[in-house]
């Protein structure tokens, strides 16, 4: 004899079996991805929120390891990236909140865990994206929801700060990788072109010579052999400082924050 299940058993039963489904449009670029597992980024999180606090910056720099870059010093000049952090930014009382590794999910999962609260910066530099494209395989299609969901969290958290978001900068990994860079530039352009609270800027330019990537503008160039190009160096972070100058001149003033 055929047995009946009970309703409720029959609804969880669906429940599971959709889950995959549900699982699958899930896009994981855009959802909040901890990575507590690390001891030296547990760490660094950790410090980062007492220090938020200690500095009540009017500056951030929010990214992965390329941010986090700037706390290095030389020797060798190629690695010697904190002058030019006090140079352009002490002056904000700027704060570096880059983190080795970290993709768009895991800047969602530091912001939505307090790495903002209590803060009321001028100006957030965001630059995030580059680890997408690595092992998680994340392209432009799930890059770009990604960055507009860091975006919506800043413009929450923090209604009176401007972000500059750059460009992902150019690399050389793969040619797919490549091509993805491109093709996330190219949409973030346009969704941000008349935003009051959003200002656009791809800078790639000054990472290139005779429209190819300069090798030694890259720490990865210093290096032999040199496996790919990832990271800028201190005179590649020093050009990109001088081209964004400008417009975070512009952004300071225009929340009542000067040199």
């Amino acid at each position: 004899m055929r047995r009946h299940l009970p309703l409720a058993l029959l609804a969880l039963l669906a429940l599971l079996a959709a889950a995959p489904l549900a699982r699958a449009a899930v896009n994981l670029a855009a959802v909040p991805i901890g990575r507590m597992d690390l001891p030296w980024w547990r760490a660094r999180f950790e410090r980062s929120l007492t220090l938020i606090h200690q500095k009540n910056p009017e500056l951030v720099w929010l990214g992965d390891s390329i941010t986090q870059n700037w706390e290095r010093s030389g020797p060798p000049a190629w690695r010697d990236f904190h002058p030019i952090w006090r140079r352009y930014y002490a002056r904000y009382r700027a704060v570096n909140l880059g983190f080795i590794g970290d993709d768009t999910a895991s800047v969602i999962w530091r912001l939505d865990h307090g790495e903002v609260a209590g803060i009321s910066p001028s100006v957030v530099i965001l630059l995030i994206g580059a680890n997408n494209l690595g092992a998680p395989h994340w392209g432009a299609r799930r890059t770009v929801p990604g960055i507009e969901t860091v975006i919506e969290i800043l413009h929450r958290k923090l209604p009176r700060a401007k972000v500059l978001l750059l460009g992902v900068l150019p690399s050389r990994r793969s040619a797919w990788i490549t091509a993805q860079t491109r093709a996330i530039n190219a949409a973030l352009a346009p969704l941000y072109a008349n935003s009051p609270f959003v200002t656009f800027m791809d800078v790639n330019h000054v990472l290139e010579k005779n429209g190819h990537i300069d090798p030694s503008l890259y720490v990865e160039g210093h290096l032999h052999p040199t496996p790919h190009l990832l990271h800028p160096d201190a005179q590649g972070m020093e050009r990109i400082a001088a081209t964004i100058e400008p417009t975070l001149q512009r952004l300071m003033a225009a929340s009542g924050t000067g040199p």
